[in-house]
């Protein structure tokens, strides 16, 4: 018994949740927002914005001196990259790997 009003449960939630889908879609047709809330929403995007300038332009100004200046010129000439402590002493070419079969 206990099976079958779950069972019956489930589709009885779906029902609820559609009628009271479809309520709530004729009740925002009938009335729709005020201008106030849409004014309202604006401002906060707005703010919103403003806020993110700003923390950017802080960030900016704290790290600014970690980019690179465009004005300067690159150094002339290719940088020597020496090998590190996990670098293979050899200079040899390595050896291929093995032949896949389908």
């Amino acid at each position: 018994m206990e099976d079958l009003l779950l069972t019956l449960a489930v589709p009885a939630v779906v029902l609820a949740g559609g009628v009271y889908a479809v309520c709530d879609c004729r009740r925002q047709r009938r009335r729709p927002p005020s201008p106030y809330t849409r004014r309202a929403a604006e401002l906060a995007a707005r703010d919103a914005v403003d806020r993110a300038v700003t923390v950017v332009e802080d960030a900016y100004t704290a790290l600014g001196g970690l980019y690179a200046d465009p004005a300067t010129p690159y150094p002339a000439g290719p940088a020597a990259v020496s090998g590190g402590t996990g670098s293979s002493p050899d200079h040899d070419p390595s050896r291929p790997a093995p032949v896949r079969r389908p």
